[in-house]
């Protein structure tokens, strides 16, 4: 018969307060009470147990074991047997890819393409470093209906030497790089209404032919435990087949110290401009222009657990020398620098938002770069960029997958916009960019109103996905339109490993409609506004790794085929074909 668990709590109640009594009077009465204790009973994960092998029985008839009196009687015996060492079990690892500090890459394709790398690298005592990078890719073009002639190439070579420790970095790089572009945006109106004789003579008496050249040296300096934290600079002189020069030098020292768990930190701009076109547009009239922009730039910066702030601001002086630009003048800007983030939910949701403005010296080597047909005519200056204001959310929708959305209003003044030139016949100057097939810089007031959105996904180690969309809106002071400038952008990428030999990736890009404006000064034609259609390219590549050093490729642009313009009366390439092979080694 088992004891009632009542009645359990009572003898325990009980036994618990003799053993109180003993440590007082023996004769002190202090009476008796009943307590019932009632509780709803909670189980937690403590109160899972094993059952016991040997329970113990809680039963008053349970009878009470005799003692049992064991002896053991023993005697040695011979053995032979070595118990063997154990062993741990072997996990099986995955082959670890080697990796090698060079590289070499050749391949040729449709439209006479050629594209070749070569990289290389050696590590030299006490962590000193040398390497050197090759580059090439040109074309000797093609393109359906264009009479002019359309080959390119680009060809630079970069070499640096540097050193690296605990306490100190260094390196200096020394560069040369080379481009050949034609400007063959001619448009159809100018001969498709001649006679062949002197449509021959009109083409032929236009030499298309633009020449870039650059020479750069520059060099970084880091301090591992110093309040000055690093600087870099670099000069460069950027010139073209037309006489053009430009000389830029840029130091960016900077220093960063914590003062009561605040970040402080301090940016040093120092930007140098000089350059010169031998000529305007109309005339044989040379051009000059020149700006030193000083900057600081203090901030500090506050870190806690969920949220991190940075205020600052910058302060910029602008000095301009002898310049074309009669607008040009000594000005004083100063600029919000103010970023923070929150985390809202951890990693998966932050918020962040900021006030940025700067001072943004444009040069003829950045517009050429952007805008390969520009006249070597043009009018250079910053732009001042008075705020860009900004809020979005960045996070993780799950493990693999990451998103980050933002909205931003800009305020820019003399903000630099691409524009056709005009074609006159009864200009002076008879270049081979005067035909109304390059492209001048007007600057105007901007505001931009811009929403963007990414995603990103990681499905597995295998395959890889993203996406993501600009849409712009433009509003203009002066000028009708903010010209060459789309609405919308949008892109996606996807990365594929199928086996351990064979690779494959694919990225699509479209851009929306863009304005420009056409004029035809000769006929006294009217300025025709000109819409350029929007546009896709699809893009795609396959690979195979024959072994550890050597890959074959295989890679196709534009493979819609589609005729666009990315400027007005310049068109692209067809599908591109690119066959070629990467080969690594070590020295």
């Amino acid at each position: 018969m088992k004891i009632n668990f009542q009645y359990k709590i009572a003898i325990i109640v009980v036994l618990f307060g003799t053993q109180i009594t003993i440590a007082q009077k023996k004769d002190e009465n202090i009476g008796t009470e009943v307590v019932n204790v009632v509780k709803a009973y909670t189980p937690t994960i403590s109160d899972a147990f094993k059952v016991k092998e040997t329970p113990t029985l809680d039963d008053e008839d349970n009878s009470k074991k005799e003692a049992i009196q064991y002896s053991i009687f023993s005697f040695p015996v011979a053995s032979t047997f070595t118990p063997s060492k154990g062993k741990a079990a072997g996990v099986e690892n995955g082959a670890k890819e080697k990796l090698f500090s060079n590289y070499a890459t050749l391949a040729a394709g449709n439209y006479g393409t050629i594209n070749a790398e070569l990289f290389v690298t050696q590590t030299l005592e006490n962590g000193d470093y040398v390497g050197a990078m090759l580059r090439h890719l040109s074309s000797q073009g093609g393109i359906k209906n264009v009479e002019l002639k359309d080959n390119f190439s680009n060809t630079a070579i970069d070499a640096i030497y540097g050193s690296k420790s605990n306490k100190l970095s260094w390196n200096g790089d020394l560069g040369y790089q080379r481009q050949t572009y034609n400007w063959y945006g001619l448009d159809a109106s100018l001969y498709e209404n001649l006679l062949p004789s002197d449509k021959d003579l009109f083409l032929n008496g236009i030499n298309p032919k633009q020449t870039y050249q650059n020479i750069y040296l520059g060099g970084r300096l880091a301090l591992g435990e110093s309040v000055f934290k690093d600087a870099t600079i670099k000069f460069s002189h950027f010139s073209d087949a037309f006489s053009s020069a430009e000389n830029r030098f840029v130091a960016k020292p900077s220093m960063q110290f914590e003062v009561m768990d605040v970040k402080l930190k301090t940016n040093f701009v120092l930007d140098y401009l000089n350059g010169s076109f031998q000529k305007d547009y109309f005339t044989g009239t040379e051009r000059k222009y020149g700006y030193t922009n000083v900057g600081f730039q203090p901030s500090f910066q506050i870190n806690r657990d969920d949220f991190s702030v940075n205020v600052g601001v910058g302060v910029f002086y602008s000095m301009a020398a002898a310049s074309g630009n009669s607008e040009a003048k000594n000005k004083l800007f100063i600029y919000p620098n103010i970023t923070g983030s929150y985390k809202v939910v951890g990693d998966l949701m932050i918020a962040y938002a900021g006030a940025e403005g700067e001072l943004k010296q444009n040069t003829y080597q950045d517009f050429a770069q952007e805008n390969f047909f520009v006249s070597p005519t043009l009018t250079v200056a910053p732009t001042d960029q008075k705020f860009d204001v900004y809020v979005g959310l960045k996070g993780k929708l799950a493990n693999t997958i990451g998103y980050n959305i933002r909205g931003s209003v800009k305020n820019e003044d003399n903000k630099a916009l691409f524009k056709n030139n005009v074609y006159d016949a009864l200009n002076t100057n008879t270049s081979g960019y005067t035909n109304g097939n390059s492209f001048g810089v007007v600057y105007d007031n901007v505001k931009t109103v811009s929403f963007f959105g990414e995603l990103k996904a990681d499905f597995s180690k295998n395959v890889s996905f993203g996406i993501n969309g600009t849409f712009n809106s433009y509003a203009t002071k002066n000028e009708k339109e903010a010209w060459n400038l789309p609405g919308i952008k949008l892109g996606s990428t996807l990365d594929l490993i199928l086996t351990s030999k064979w690779y494959a990736g694919a990225n699509v890009f479209f851009v929306g409609q863009r304005k420009d404006q056409y004029t035809n000064i000769s006929m006294a034609e009217p300025i025709k506004d000109v819409t350029l259609d929007s546009y896709f390219d699809l893009n795609a590549h396959v690979g195979y790794k024959h072994n550890e050093r050597l890959t074959f490729f295989l890679k196709g642009n534009n493979l819609a085929n589609q005729n666009y313009q990315r400027w007005l009366n310049y068109p692209v390439q067809g599908v591109q074909v690119l066959v070629g092979a990467n080969y690594k080694f070590d020295f």
